[in-house]
This record gives C-alpha cells, sequence and structure tokens, in this order.
C-alpha cells in the first residue's frame, strides 16, 4: 500500500531532500522545494506527527533557527515507499 503521507507532492519532496542529507534548515528546504514558507510549514508539521521527521528549534544570534532530519522511521517509511512505487510501476506494461 501506497504511503499516503509521503505520496503527496510536496512532502516527497521533503522527504526525498531529508533521506540524502543528514539534516538541512527550513530556509534550505524553501529553496530546495520552491514552496512558500505557510506551506512548507504545514508540510512539515504533517510529517513531523506522523513520526517521519524530527524538528529542532533554537536561536542562533536572536533569530529563529529550524533544523529538520528524518527520524528512523521516515527513513524506513521512505525506503518501503519507494519499493512500493516501483513495484506499482513494474506492473505498468511498456
Amino acid at each position: 500500500m501506497i504511503d499516503k503521507i509521503i505520496h503527496e507532492p510536496a512532502r516527497f519532496k521533503l522527504m526525498a531532500q531529508l533521506y540524502v542529507v543528514e539534516s538541512a534548515d527550513f530556509l534550505f528546504l524553501m529553496r530546495q522545494t520552491n514552496l512558500t514558507f505557510g506551506n512548507l510549514s504545514c508540510h512539515l508539521t504533517k510529517l513531523e506527527k506522523s513520526g517521519y521527521i524530527k524538528i529542532k528549534k533554537e536561536f542562533v544570534r536572536k533569530k529563529s533557527h529550524t533544523m529538520l532530519e528524518l527520524t528512523k522511521k521516515g527513513r524506513t517509511a521512505f525506503d518501503k515507499y519507494r519499493e512500493e512505487m516501483k513495484k506499482a510501476l513494474d506492473i505498468i506494461p511498456k
């Protein structure tokens, strides 16, 4: 079964970005995905509630700084999602 949390295009982009890096900050993900501040925040909240990402908020030189990383559960879910998508695409006739 395809994971509907990850399958949404914006969340897929976020999961894919975080899959290849140890962690990333909010502004980096905003630039990489071309999502607006509010849209990105909403998708990150959904991923956090699912347990797929960890959000760490801190202050650096009196400015808010948000770092994000995949959890073990998120990495496993993304691996499974990739496998399920490969299976789904393999049944499509060429």
